[in-house]
């Protein structure tokens, strides 16, 4: 899988000022009429109890009174501006003097960070760089730190880094979703961290990705004990905040029992009509959608509710605090990072996707600064009659006949009968199609894939995307050098269908009841059951996370062993972290329900 940023269209009448993006903005409080009817639910949420989260910059600021001098550091992407002339606004019409301090004042010039993040950055036109090795004092120089004058009533340090400052004073922090950062980055509303231009969005999204990212993430692992309060920037006229203690009460309630991440949904070119039509509460005027961030982690964030005030964090917050409890045996090897994804590939009635590959581990990690590489599954949620994988070479394939054909096709924009040497195989539902890095893959069109992956998501060296163009109409870019030097030539013939398409086996069978064992490949670090029942069954996770999606019936209500229940529908990705111990599934609808659960194999 690999998301191209030029994949979206603008959608009349949606706002692109600070955006650009035909979703809709989640909002800072919840109506209960969103998901009256069940059904998928586009923000899921954890509840907190009353009292928990507030609405709005006066009310944060009268926080800020009471303290006198306070850091307010946060996440690039922010309207830092805004925020402090609403909270002027409050001070001035209570009489108060405040001494405002920018860290953007203190950034490096704009040419010497351009020169720091260069190495981390590849190619000009390449859509990939190397995880950077700086930090985020490296972005400024030394004078960062200023004295408090005593004159003033109240003294604040508001930016990106201003715990860098080393005031030991309370600190305010500010987050922001990750999707939410990207359709400002395309509205051009905002920049890189200390860059001083906007650029074509893929070159924005790279150094997101490699550099800005990286040392924002680190830099809020590193301050984390010392935040005092957390709020949630997403909203550019409001915001919503807590006091950490609450936050952290909440991250270790849901490390022990359930969670959902909030999904988010983007276009593509080759994209299809299921999430739309089977997915509410969602703008169906687009042209399609191609993918559903389920659980992306490195871009999903989790959503607290209280008093109806929602405010989102990123996940890796769960995972610096909590990571034990999350992956538990595994917490050693994963440390912070979650390793499995869920996400969807629509291309009902849609298009293929692009005939690919992913890197090898060494590959990933010697050119791109990953720790794991994306070994990937197909799991068929649904598929029409003619839906087809194309997975593993014929056994005739000649790799420099191959590459000759695949570079012609570049050059002339000439389609290839890609069955030539491509092998193509029907897909039904439940089908499970096994694509450990190397293999050559591509999902036709008629599927709704959900796909199962380790977490390293834009990697994706394309070889051959059907002659066609963009959603802008700009052509898609092709790895043919990349994809040549991580492609296995040996996963061809009958080795495909013996090693490559997963046999399902019962392992367990009662009455109302049997666990399939879908085995993945050997290369792959997770496995996959599917637990099939008819009422309710009960399961031990045995110190490993369980990673599940109901995938046929109508919804399913979990119990953990602490006495957490909820409920999930149709296609809704959840986790019960490996410290929850135990869990029930009970078939809140007709039929047998079929649920899918990913884990991390045994060492």
């Amino acid at each position: 899988m690999n998301i191209d940023t030029k994949d979206y269209k603008q959608i009349e009448g949606v706002d692109t000022e600070v955006r650009k993006t035909a979703q809709f903005l989640m909002p800072a409080k919840l109506d209960d009429a969103l998901n009256a009817n069940g059904g998928y639910n586009v923000y899921p949420t954890c509840a907190l109890g009353s009292g928990k989260i507030f609405n709005g910059l006066d009310s944060l600021a009268q926080y800020i009174v009471v303290q006198k001098t306070i850091l307010i550091d946060g996440y690039a992407g922010l309207f830092w501006d805004n925020i402090q002339v609403k909270l002027q606004d409050y001070f001035t019409e209570n009489g108060l003097k405040v001494n405002w301090i920018n860290t953007e004042n203190f950034l490096k010039p704009a040419n010497e960070i351009e020169k720091l993040v260069e190495p981390f950055l590849g190619e000009l036109e390449s859509v990939w760089g190397t995880k950077t090795t700086l930090s985020l004092n490296d972005f400024y120089d030394a004078s960062l730190t200023r004295q408090i004058t005593d004159d003033s009533d109240i003294n604040i340090i508001i930016g990106t880094g201003a715990v860098l400052s080393g005031w030991d004073v309370p600190v305010i922090y500010i987050d922001l979703p990750k999707n939410e950062l990207q359709f400002r980055m395309r509205a051009g509303s905002i920049t890189n961290l200390g860059a001083v231009q906007v650029n074509e969005p893929f070159q924005m999204y790279k150094r997101f990705y490699f550099v800005d990212w990286v040392v924002l993430n680190n830099h809020k692992k590193a301050i984390l004990d010392r935040i005092a309060v957390v709020a949630d920037g997403q909203w550019p006229e409001t915001i919503n905040w807590m006091h950490k203690a609450d936050l952290a009460e909440g991250l270790n309630k849901i490390s022990q029992s359930v969670f959902r991440v909030r999904p988010w949904f983007e276009p593509g070119a080759w994209g299809g009509q299921w999430i739309k039509e089977h997915i509410n509460n969602i703008n169906k005027d687009v042209v399609n959608y191609a993918w559903s961030f389920e659980m992306i982690v490195p871009e999903n964030g989790l959503v607290f509710e209280s008093d109806g005030n929602l405010l989102e964090v990123s996940f890796d917050t769960l995972m610096f605090s909590n990571n034990k409890n999350v992956l538990g045996k595994h917490a050693e090897r994963f440390g912070d990072e979650f390793p499995i994804r869920f996400d969807f590939l629509d291309t009902f009635n849609g298009g293929n996707l692009s005939i690919q590959c992913h890197p090898s581990v060494k590959y990933i990690q010697e050119n791109f600064g990953e720790n794991i590489t994306q070994d990937e599954t197909y799991y068929i949620l649904d598929c029409d009659d003619n839906a087809r994988v194309y997975l593993g070479f014929q056994d005739s394939i000649n790799p420099a006949e191959f590459r000759t054909v695949l570079e012609d096709s570049q050059a002339t924009s000439t389609e290839i009968q890609i069955e030539n040497y491509v092998q193509s195989h029907p897909a039904k539902k439940h089908d499970l199609f096994l694509i450990p890095n190397g293999t050559v893959h591509s999902a036709g069109s008629g599927n709704m894939v959900l796909e199962i992956s380790a977490t390293p998501y834009i990697f994706t060296f394309k070889m051959y995307d059907w002659v066609r163009l963009d959603l802008d109409g700009n052509p898609r870019p092709i790895n043919i050098d990349h994809a040549f030097n991580n492609l296995d030539f040996n996963r061809k013939g009958k080795q495909v269908y013996r090693e490559l398409i997963s046999k399902p086996v019962v392992i367990e069978q009662a009455e109302g009841y049997q666990l399939i064992h879908m085995p993945t490949h050997t290369e792959h670090f997770y496995d996959v059951h599917r637990m099939e029942f008819d009422n309710k069954t009960t399961v031990e996770t045995n110190n490993v996370c369980h990673v599940m999606m109901l995938v046929e019936g109508q919804a399913v209500q979990l119990e953990t062993a602490d006495g957490t229940k909820q409920k999930f529908a149709y296609a809704e990705t959840f986790v019960v972290p490996a410290a929850a111990g135990s869990y029930t599934l009970t078939n809140l609808g007709k039929g047998r329900v079929k649920v899918i659960k990913a884990f991390l194999k045994s060492e």
